[in-house]
């Protein structure tokens, strides 16, 4: 999906709306076990809940690699049941030397056809060139996360600037708006205000919406541009927002909560 594909539906749906689909079958309603493929009879009633108002679901792979073979399964159901005018992203945090990054983007972007990866950049260019070279496809870079480590590195003072200011700065440079996102956390408004006068044109991936403590006013008053620019993403907030048989419908009121906000700054 390119870029021009992704702001119409963002303006159509009057959302910013990303569903985190981080299935852990620890937390799934208990009849749904009785299914042949439980995360995927969950992913589905999800789908269909929130399709109305949400712009992207973002898959967190691990929450499917740690199941084994069945968890790809699973995994490889729920993506090919998004509608294909909603944004995917492999939440999968790749990065490695050029020619293992050149399989990771063959991964995610062709056997599994996602828009778009999470990468991590430590390794430099070449970990995160070889996801560039493939048209409508985008790599979300991390940039700058809400956990409590990321002082450890990324605020570190590093030649006048701090580490996450100079990842953004040279990753940036490696691509454009058109195939390059960032990762960027949602607790802080200084900092969001700060990232966006960095990169005042790319799209950034913001987690931390919900139950981590950030919120809609706050990311749409300091990091949307005229494109939009954001996708919230929000995972236990709204999947996790019932546990009984009524689930989905717990789970369509929250989505839609979310998008109501959303819509009074679109």
């Amino acid at each position: 999906m390119n870029r021009a594909e992704l702001v119409k539906i963002i303006r159509e749906k009057k959302s910013v709306l990303c569903v985190g689909l981080d299935t852990d079958l620890n937390k799934i309603p208990k009849h749904l076990l009785e299914e042949e493929d439980p995360a995927f009879a969950f992913n589905k009633a999800i789908i269909d809940a929130t399709r109305d108002v949400a712009v992207a679901y973002k898959i967190n792979t691990a929450f499917y690699e740690a199941q084994g073979l069945k968890g790809w399964i699973s995994m490889e159901k729920t993506l090919n049941y998004i509608p294909k005018n909603i944004f995917t992203i492999a939440d999968a945090k790749r990065g490695d030397i050029g020619n293992t990054s050149e399989q990771y983007a063959r991964t995610f972007f062709y056997t599994y056809p996602y828009d778009s990866v999470t990468v991590a950049p430590y390794m430099g260019a070449d970990s995160v060139q070889p996801f560039l070279q493939f048209e409508d496809k985008w790599a979300i870079v991390l940039g700058l996360t809400s956990n409590a480590g990321s002082a450890d590195f990324q605020l570190q003072d590093c030649s006048n600037e701090k580490l996450y200011e100079k990842v953004l700065r040279t990753v940036a440079s490696w691509g454009t708006p058109e195939n390059i996102m960032f990762v960027i956390g949602a607790t802080r408004k200084e900092q969001l205000q700060h990232v966006r006068s960095l990169l005042p044109e790319h799209f950034f991936l913001i987690p931390g919406v919900g139950a981590q403590g950030g919120d809609v006013a706050t990311v749409c008053d300091n990091a949307l541009n005229k494109d939009g620019g954001v996708l919230i993403n929000v995972s236990r907030g709204i999947i996790y927002a019932g546990s009984g048989t009524d689930f989905a419908e717990k789970a369509a009121v929250a989505a839609k909560e979310y998008q109501q906000q959303m819509a009074a700054y679109l």
